[in-house]
């Protein structure tokens, strides 16, 4: 919890008060050290080791100001989450006695083992080996008795083993590209276009002493098991609605942590399924975004530990309800402060948005299976299609607006514009409301909303990295193909008109705005030609298409043995995630149901064997029903985890080919769990509540 001094701060003082940001390095840096280190984050400029030693030596000194002992290099391997080792600051002298030192060298680059962290098969057990390099282009901060270093990571023999190299390598290359456009437009002040993303966070609450009686959420992160609530968001009375205290207790703490690490927490409200919520921050460089996106998922399991809850982040921790996912909303702009996705008051006459908006167009329509791939995970495939989560079938929504511009263009005919509309409130004192010239669209994967995209498929526990990537590089590479084409041109204005018309012919069908859940939209993508991937399975070996690896390796954001090792650690945590899953399942089944649902038929036959001995006649219509209910479901859960038991022991699960294992998962393994908990749930809801060995779904959902 914070002091009662931070308590009682303004939210202007609080706001990054543990990070070492552009107030503090101009505070405490020399005017030519500050100088070069903004050359550095602003132009990319090379660092001379002795800035790094003067900002190294005074970002300790604040650190150690704030309460810091030790340091870490912060780093995000391919697992998707983070990773720190912690070094104290301490430099022993010649008396026996300790001094506080941090040089330059340490600042830049650490050492921490590579052997162990996931890297698709570049890196063996014994090539331990591995270095973090400083990355100034995001903030360090201060945390517990710790100064956190932002920082990439690589193995020995320079391979990334990390995911934010390949995300600032996207972002130079999309801005290289974005600069030869907007030089063609007359713009000689902007130095850099910027990827902007502000991720939206959902995420269920969950008491943790009904947690710590589920071994499914301890062990997954979901729920395995568990009947129906009698409530659940049917009344869709949760969404928006008041927030418990206890809730609003958890959300105040917090807000005030992140602020405090200088991330953006703008809104906090209640999701559509009981005890689900969500946190959205104000848009900032994708960078800092992705490593602030990863700071806000632990610091709400932190927070929420303190309050006596427990954060869940799993896509799908509750079956028949909404699941939880993470909106980015993307957007391209350029240092001098100019939305490039802004289509401002007139969009027909905006050539230069006409033209980027295009370029996005062409490259989800081309790329399409890569936007899949980058929200792909065993506890997303649970999410994707249902409950306000947009459908596996990759489709753009622009509005009528937009739409109609493009139609416009496409049949090289004059758009005569949309009617602006408002909405009659018919009360006195509210007013009149000038309506959007567009709605927004829930059920869209990659929906415009304004002067950004809103991309809805990612999961809640996914690093924004990966989706981010693919956003910066697939732009990248159609906007490189345009600017080819136009540097050359004569008629900037006609010729952008041509490949606006050319786009919209070949790459139209990726565009839909209507209701993505809809039977008839699946059969229109399929007539459209449009990919049907719904599971991580049938997306995956699509990642090293022929188009996907020149795209990438033409780019430098991977080389092809990176993609490799990238796709082969994908399917390795599919496979691993799911086996932890079925063997929880099983010992679930086998230690704690079956033995409860057993010890109630006794307590029933006990029941029966009484008010016979009482009256040979007494009915014991109930009691015999549920017994033998319960006695075939019983030797049908057993039957099935025996079943289930067997299929993961199949030599299968053990090949070296990480698809097939992947598939067979997919395939045998998913139906056989899905086949034991229809068994389970069932008997559940036959069971007793005080034989039944797990908190229910009404518990976990409305006790928080």
């Amino acid at each position: 919890m914070g002091t009662c001094s931070e308590n009682r701060k303004s939210v202007p003082e609080l706001f990054g008060s543990s990070v070492f940001n552009d107030d503090v390095m101009q505070e405490r840096l020399p005017k030519d050290v500050y100088k070069s280190l903004r050359k550095t984050i602003d132009e990319g400029k090379d660092l001379d080791l002795n800035v790094a030693n003067a900002v190294a030596n005074a970002m300790k000194d604040w650190a150690v100001e704030k309460g810091a002992t030790h340091y870490t290099h912060w780093f995000q391997p391919l697992n998707g989450i983070t990773a720190e080792k912690h070094d104290s600051f301490i430099s022993p002298t010649s008396d026996g006695r300790v001094i506080m030192q941090f040089s330059g060298k340490e600042l830049v680059r650490g050492e921490p083992d590579a052997s162990s962290f996931p890297s698709g098969g570049l890196r063996a057990t014994f090539e331990a080996r591995g270095y973090t390099a400083w990355d100034p282009t995001s903030y360090a901060f201060v945390k517990g008795d710790s100064l956190y270093i932002p920082t990439a990571f690589c193995s020995y023999s320079g391979e990334t083993l990390d995911k934010k190299t390949p995300l600032l390598r996207s972002m130079e290359d999309l801005s290289t590209q974005a600069l030869r456009i907007v030089r063609l437009f007359g713009d000689q002040k902007t130095k850099r276009v910027i990827t902007t993303v502000g991720p939206e966070q959902e995420y269920f609450l969950v008491d943790k002493k009904l947690y710590e009686e589920r071994p499914d959420l301890r062990f997954c992160g979901r729920t395995l098991f568990g009947a129906k609530a009698p409530k659940g968001q049917e009344l869709d009375d949760h969404y928006f609605g008041a927030i418990k205290p206890r809730v609003a207790a958890f959300m105040k703490e917090l807000d005030e942590e992140l602020w405090k690490l200088g991330i953006l927490a703008k809104t906090k409200h209640n999701e559509v399924a009981p005890a689900q919520h969500e946190l959205a921050p104000i848009f900032t460089t994708t960078n800092i975004a992705t490593d602030h996106n990863q700071l806000t998922m632990e610091t709400m399991k932190n927070v929420a530990a303190r309050h006596g809850l427990v954060c869940l982040l799993n896509e799908k921790p509750f079956e028949g309800v909404n699941g939880s996912g993470k909106h980015n909303n993307w957007s391209v702009s350029t240092d001098t402060g100019k939305n490039l996705l802004d289509p401002g008051k007139e969009p027909a006459k905006n050539t230069q948005f006409l033209l980027f908006l295009a370029a996005i167009i062409k490259g989800v329509d081309e790329y399409q299976d890569l936007l899949r791939i980058s929200v792909a995970s065993a506890g997303n495939d649970h999410r994707l299609g249902a409950n306000e989560a947009p459908p596996a079938i990759v489709s753009m929504f622009l509005g009528d607006e937009l739409a109609a511009i493009l139609d416009a263009i496409e049949k090289d005919e004059p758009y005569t514009g949309i009617e602006e509309k408002k909405l009659q409130t018919g009360v006195h004192v509210l007013p009149d409301l000038s309506m959007d010239t567009t709605d927004r669209n829930r059920t869209s994967p990659f929906a415009f909303t304004g002067n950004k995209f809103e991309f809805r498929m990612l999961g809640s526990a996914i690093s924004i990295s990966c989706p981010n990537i693919m956003l910066n590089t697939i732009a990248a590479e159609e906007i490189r193909q345009f600017a080819d084409q136009l540097e050359t041109s004569t008629d900037l204005e006609g010729d952008v008109r041509k490949i606006v018309r050319k786009v919209m012919k070949e790459h139209k069908r990726i565009i839909f705005n209507g209701d993505g859940y809809s039977e008839a939209w699946t059969e229109e993508a399929k007539r459209r030609g449009l990919l049907n991937l719904p599971t991580t399975v049938d997306a995956l070996p699509r990642y090293l298409d022929q188009k996907n690896v020149e795209l990438f390796t033409s780019h430098k954001i991977y080389t092809e043995a990176e993609m490799e090792a990238r796709y082969e650690t994908i399917l390795e945590e599919y496979a691993k995630t799911l086996n932890i899953e079925a063997l929880t399942m099983s010992q679930m089944v086998r230690q704690d149901i079956l033995p409860a649902v057993s010890a109630y038929v006794a307590s029933l036959a006990e029941a029966v064997a009484s008010k016979r001995a009482v009256c040979a006649q007494l009915p014991c219509t109930a009691e015999t029903a549920l017994i033998q209910s319960l006695s075939t479901l019983m030797d049908s859960a057993f039957e099935k985890v025996e079943s289930l038991d067997t299929l993961l022991s199949d030599g299968k699960v053990q090949s070296e080919n990480t698809l097939a294992v992947a598939t067979y998962y997919k395939d045998t393994i998913i139906p056989a769990m899905t086949a034991l908990r229809a068994v389970v749930d069932e008997m559940e809801v036959n069971t007793a509540a005080d034989f039944w060995p797990y908190p229910s779904y009404g518990d976990l959902m409305f006790r928080v």
